[in-house]
């Protein structure tokens, strides 16, 4: 059965704890931390990873950095993938995301140039993950991005070529998507389920399950029963994330994530 979880986002320590406390009133399976703006006090991350315990919640991903771009621009970009995967072995998370964020060049020339060595620090980075008993997870993203189709993520995954590197579905991010750049709009020659979701769903160990505009109690920018198809024809059997990108107007983040989580857990059952 496929868990429900969330993914947390905050700025102080107090804010982190409380949502994990927010995640178990909601009854959810499991929790994700975004690594910008999180502590790393050894105390800090302990006790973190103890409340998590005494809820009943295990930590998914830590969501960390990106990989693409020149290699003047990335500054310890590696030396810091190294410390956000200890820390994932600290914190006993299954995974870390990673990004392939980087503007998209003109030029076949261009692209080839700074492809090659992204796939190196993938390679690389996984490599010292392995030793540490942690997975990478690449996460698609839209316009700016080395992985915003499902070409880009399939040959990232196979040119990677390490067991311990593998693919987190992010449902909203992709290229020409309405959640996507500019939000709310979308490419009309594009069909993100059949062009995107379809062909990368065999691939995907995690799925983020973006939320735009729940206001009338079901995701009106994406069509979930449609992705929830999909992954069962996979038979995917792992956790899905809820990052609530929140759209509407008559309600704040917390009633909007109340709203995504029946949503999607009355949908699941649906399709258990």
């Amino acid at each position: 059965m496929i868990k429900l979880g969330m993914m947390a986002r905050a700025g102080d320590e107090a804010e982190f704890e409380n949502h994990i406390a927010f995640a178990h009133e909601l009854g959810l399976d499991v929790i994700d931390f975004h690594l910008s703006g999180m502590p790393r006090a050894p105390d800090f991350l302990r006790h973190i990873k103890i409340q998590c315990l005494k809820h009943g919640l295990p930590i998914g991903y830590l969501g960390a950095g990106s990989f693409a771009g020149p290699e003047s621009e990335l500054g310890d970009r590696m030396e810091q993938g190294k410390a956000d995967v200890d820390m994932a072995a600290f914190m006993g998370a299954q995974l870390i995301r990673v990004f392939a964020r980087y503007k998209w060049p003109d030029t076949v020339e261009e692209q080839e140039a700074l492809w090659t060595p992204m796939i190196a620090r993938f390679q690389q980075l996984s490599d010292y993950a392995a030793e540490k008993g942690v997975s990478l997870g690449l996460q698609n993203h839209n316009n700016g991005s080395f992985a915003m189709s499902a070409d880009q993520v399939l040959r990232i995954l196979r040119e990677t070529d390490r067991e311990n590197f593998t693919f987190i579905m992010d449902t909203g991010q992709w290229l020409g998507s309405i959640g996507s750049h500019p939000r709310g709009e979308s490419d009309p020659n594009v069909d993100i389920y059949k062009d995107y979701l379809e062909p990368t769903a065999p691939y995907a160990a995690y799925v983020r399950a973006k939320i735009y505009k729940i206001d009338s109690g079901r995701e009106e920018y994406l069509d979930y029963e449609r992705i929830l198809k999909i992954l069962k024809t996979v038979n995917f059997n792992g956790n899905m994330s809820i990052v609530l990108e929140h759209q509407g107007k008559h309600f704040d983040n917390a009633e909007a994530m109340r709203r995504a989580v029946k949503y999607l857990r009355e949908l699941l059952a649906a399709y258990a």
